[in-house]
């Protein structure tokens, strides 16, 4: 059977492959910069792998639930967050300098991705590059002996990250708005089953508690259901499958 939401996918987007180079770089960054023994050296490594993971884990809980995909990718939007803070108060609390959004060198690292394409002819971007070869892209840069180069460096490429988790989380929010969650896909798949087994079952057939009864109130198919509370808890009964817009109900 065909899912019917699909999943997966997250190593061909641009928000995790960027994730993974914000990840890879901070490990290196940490290593190079700051005192192992320093809280802040596993507080900014477990940010940077939790926007990378939150993003895989969320594309992979699609297909089951949106509401867990939305929230997980607005983790992993938060936890990129307090790592571009984290850079922050690195450049800060050292008295170094953070670049301009609009200055010579944040332009540069944001132009790689447009660079790159206008110097193929084959309209291939960075997302058809393996990790090691995106991260080459930006390695005059997350590669420097100047922390301050690294730092700022990776401030402009968590932005864009941040960006695209933004883009991403309002299609979500959109997709989930207009056509509803796992849990109504599934129930609108199983009421256009039934439908189809209504039209295809043969006209001869006698033994009519083989098909869900219709709805005394309004015609709609019924489902089987099982009272929760009350005196009669535990037992089985037929209700309308438009609940709670048609309270109709019918003995089994």
């Amino acid at each position: 059977m065909k899912k019917l939401r699909p999943s997966g996918g997250y190593r061909d987007t641009a928000s995790f492959q960027t994730a993974t180079i914000i990840y890879d770089a901070t490990v290196w960054f940490c290593e190079k910069f700051l005192d192992s023994r320093s809280r802040t050296v596993d507080q900014m490594i477990q940010a940077a792998r939790s926007g990378r993971q939150n993003i895989a884990e969320g594309s992979r809980a699609s297909a089951t639930s949106s509401q867990t995909e939305l929230r997980l990718v607005n983790v992993a939007r938060a936890s990129l967050e307090e790592l571009l803070l984290d850079y922050e108060d690195y450049l800060r609390h050292r008295r170094l300098p953070q670049w301009a959004p609009d200055g010579k060198e944040a332009s540069a690292v944001r132009r790689i991705p447009q660079d790159f394409r206008k110097d193929r002819s084959d309209q291939s971007d960075l997302t058809d590059l393996n990790d090691q070869e995106r991260f080459e892209l930006y390695s005059r840069w997350l590669e420097s002996s100047d922390s301050a180069v690294r730092a700022n460096t990776l401030i402009c490429l968590i932005n864009q990250a941040n960006f695209l988790l933004d883009r991403q989380i309002a299609a979500l929010e959109k997709g989930f708005v207009e056509g509803g969650g796992y849990s109504e896909q599934l129930a609108t798949a199983r009421l256009a089953h039934r439908r189809q087994q209504d039209r295809t079952d043969p006209p001869d057939r006698t033994d009519p508690n083989d098909l869900p009864p219709k709805c005394p109130q309004c015609g709609s198919l019924m489902a089987l259901r099982t009272a929760k509370s009350g005196k009669n808890a535990g037992q089985q009964f037929w209700g309308c499958t438009k609940y709670p817009d048609c309270k109709g109900t019918q003995p089994v």
